[in-house]
């Protein structure tokens, strides 16, 4: 590359352009020498001038780059202007048009610096190569600098290569967002090991939404990342703008019963951990709450365990049975009745009897509901859901609940309710300890039989 032109644009006005601002700016650091000597400032005093740096748009450059072609890289970056010039790629991406009132491909630019697209490739030796020639390890054109976007691709040997050349490991991305905060995918462990080998801060919030790492990967079930933040001193206890805690983030990230089990193991190191089961955000939606609104069974249970409160509304008035029963129909071939009877057993009230309408189409969600009750209130609200090729399938539970509406429940059921409103919030744990036979332990806890007596 020539000292004072750019080979790679095409456009000779731009070539003249920048060749102009780098004149300018080397008299401006001429000068600023020259009176700093004068006044005999010492160096950390002197006036530091930032050097523009050249874009490029070349087709070829981008090629080398984007492809890891490392002898081309070596041949078209030899000097550190080279090395810290911004490339410009232009892409199409969908926005809506108000105007023509459908969505349409919009050019978009983005600019970014060489090493940085390196590093998020996993280009290693291009990627050192760009750093021996004088690469900014922390630049952060585009938004991210290189070592964001290592982390964020889950490139380990990149993270190393600029941990050890000297990058800063809490660097912050635009949008105050440390590397760290990037190792999002279980791919991404090794990244956040060096990170915090290499002394990255665990409880370094981001700006504005104070999240922290934890919550991060708390929030996608990364039950190793967590037990790493944890080992390194992360604080279960702090919270989001939005008053959120890890375990918060952890039961709202579990959007479904199928991935509830890697959520629920990273609840579990969570609450060993000290985390707070009742601890609620801004809205007052508790971790509880977001797990039955995931439909989430097996982590509802976990929390009510560990002293999660299964009564208690949320800011808009919704308990977690209301939330449960709310996601019944957007988690299919999963069951239901099993968060039912986790929450009943540690003390939660009977639905509300216009909610029962959510369950009508699963017959043994539905059953367990009915139990709760001393008497089965009125089929109106949900017998007209109820699709018919189930009724046909269930019908014996489905009549002998409409045979049962408003009539007295046998004085053994009664008997059963009576105990469980004694035991409140401890029925499940009690019910295990009580020398009762198996099959009056599971009347006791509300076993389905498939019809209503």
């Amino acid at each position: 590359m020539a000292g004072e032109t750019f080979p790679f644009t095409s456009s000779t006005l731009r070539s003249l352009r920048l060749q102009r601002e780098w004149l300018e700016w080397e008299d401006r650091r001429r000068a600023a020498a020259r009176q700093s000597r004068s006044q005999r400032c010492p160096l950390s005093a002197r006036a530091r001038l930032t050097r523009p740096r050249r874009s490029c748009r070349d087709p070829a450059v981008h090629n080398a780059l984007f492809s890891g072609d490392l002898q081309q890289v070596q041949a078209l970056f030899q000097d550190e202007e080279a090395a810290n010039m911004i490339v410009e790629m232009v892409s199409n991406q969908l926005a809506w048009s108000p105007e023509q009132g459908f969505w349409v491909l919009t050019p978009k630019t983005k600019q970014t610096v060489p090493l940085t697209i390196a590093a998020a490739r996993g280009y290693t030796d291009c990627a050192r190569h760009l750093i021996r020639q004088g690469a900014e390890l922390d630049a952060r054109v585009g938004g991210r600098a290189a070592l964001h976007e290592a982390c964020a691709q889950a490139r380990p040997d990149c993270v190393q290569l600029l941990l050890t050349f000297g990058a800063k490991s809490n660097v912050l991305s635009d949008e105050g967002m440390t590397p760290l905060h990037l190792c999002t995918t279980p791919e991404s462990l090794q990244c956040a090991k060096l990170l915090l080998e290499a002394g990255a801060t665990v409880n370094l919030a981001a700006s504005e939404s104070e999240v922290r790492p934890l919550h991060v990967v708390a929030a996608r079930g990364l039950e190793q990342h967590v037990a790493l933040y944890l080992e390194h001193g992360a604080d279960v206890g702090l919270r989001t703008s939005q008053g959120e805690t890890a375990l918060n983030a952890a039961c709202a990230g579990a959007e479904d019963p199928g991935r509830g089990r890697q959520h629920m193991a990273a609840a579990r190191l969570l609450l060993e951990a000290g985390a707070d089961a009742r601890a609620a955000g801004l809205k007052r939606h508790t971790p509880l709450h977001n797990a039955c609104a995931n439909g989430c069974g097996g982590l509802a249970e976990l929390l009510l365990r560990h002293g999660a409160c299964a009564g208690v509304p949320n800011g808009a008035g919704h308990t977690p049975m209301d939330c449960a029963l709310q996601s019944v129909q957007d988690a299919p071939n999963w069951e239901p009745e099993v968060l039912f009877l986790a929450l009943l057993d540690y003390g939660a009230q009977p639905a509300r009897p216009e909610m029962l309408k959510h369950c009508a189409n699963f017959p043994r969600a539905l059953e367990v509901l009915l139990n709760a009750y001393p008497c089965v209130p009125s089929c109106d609200g949900w017998v007209e859901t109820v699709l018919p090729e189930l009724w046909q399938e269930h019908n014996a539970f489905y009549s002998s609940a409409l045979r049962m509406v408003n009539q007295p429940r046998r004085l053994q059921h009664l008997a059963r309710l009576a105990v469980r409103a004694q035991l409140g919030s401890r029925c499940r744990q009690a019910a295990a300890q009580l020398p009762l036979p198996p099959l009056l332990r599971d009347y006791l806890l509300l076993r389905v039989e498939g019809r209503i007596q």
